[in-house]
């Protein structure tokens, strides 16, 4: 193993971490070849598999089980090494590493490009993960800062909440309950939903909406792309619960409304979240102070919402 290098021990990683070598190479911005090269490679230094496949899935075997923890085990050494040196250079030649639900990716990027604007220097490592996936690089010390709705209950973290964050129901224009007044949940649940995955924050945030219940809900169709679903309820498949930080565009073009359900819009808030022994660099502690004194002003400006829409 004296001539593994780290870059194969984090292609590895995540790999393992994900069971994928094409969603890795998504994620490291690589192609699926290189990133098989990479692995290759290791398991030579190695001289074990790392991997057996069946079928279409790979699985690790028990030399990769065992060489995960340390991989892990070196790369957060080298990422202390790196924050370490990080507290030397300030702000502005820091590097910033936040990840983000994804109803954040539709107005997340702006705020980044605003905070970059006045701390020339700074390196962005921006990512999009559905709850599962955030709340892995949480865990595992993956990211200083996670922008999400609903902070994990348990784990050790610091959670504070920045800006507002409404929900509401959606139809296509032609719905028979656009236009009507104060529907009753009861009356709504009647509809057929397209809604997104069971254990995601928007599932979690429409079970609070419902009080707590979705058992007689009729669930139409469930979906794990907020994209896919807006494009659903367009085409007259159902309504949809939905953050009201994602239908911007829609709205502006009419291709959606917001039907009047009592109760909604759900207000909740957007947090920001890292683990309570995580010694933020300074450019993370930057970020975090930038959100709580000026997300909630920057995020009505790129993503506006008009309850009475």
């Amino acid at each position: 193993m004296k001539h593994a290098t780290l870059r194969q021990l984090k292609v590895f990683e995540a790999v393992a971490r994900l069971l994928s070598f094409s969603r890795a190479a998504e994620e490291l911005h690589l192609t699926q070849p290189a990133v098989s090269t990479q692995v290759r490679k290791l398991e030579e230094h190695a001289g074990n598999a790392l991997f057996e496949q069946f079928g279409k899935k790979i699985y690790l075997t028990p030399a990769g089980t065992e060489l995960l923890q340390i991989s892990r085990a070196i790369i957060q050494q080298f990422e202390a090494a790196e924050n370490a040196m990080l507290q030397f250079n300030g702000v502005s030649g820091g590097k910033l590493n936040v990840g983000v639900i994804s109803a954040g990716d539709y107005f997340f990027p702006r705020l980044l490009v605003e905070f970059a604007s006045r701390h020339r220097g700074v390196t962005l490592n921006f990512t999009v993960h559905n709850r599962e996936g955030l709340m892995t690089h949480i865990a595992e010390n993956l990211t200083d800062l996670a922008i999400m709705v609903r902070p994990p209950t348990d784990l050790d973290t610091v959670n504070q909440p920045f800006a507002p964050h409404p929900y509401v129901i959606v139809a296509a224009p032609s719905h028979p309950l656009v236009g009507v007044p104060r529907i009753p949940l009861a009356r709504l649940m009647r509809e057929p939903f397209v809604v997104r995955e069971k254990a995601s924050d928007t599932w979690h945030s429409m079970e609070e909406g419902f009080g707590g219940d979705l058992s007689g809900i009729n669930i139409a169709m469930e979906i794990r792309s907020t994209e896919t679903i807006k494009q659903a309820v367009i085409a007259g498949m159902g309504v949809s619960f939905v953050s009201a930080h994602t239908i911007s565009q829609e709205m502006r073009a009419g291709s959606l409304r917001v039907l009047d359900v009592q109760g909604f819009p759900l207000m909740l808030n957007w947090y920001v979240v890292h683990r309570r022994s995580k010694r933020l660099p300074p450019v993370a502690q930057a970020f975090k102070d930038f959100l709580l004194a000026d997300g909630p002003a920057l995020i009505s400006q790129i993503v506006p919402f008009d309850a009475a829409a």
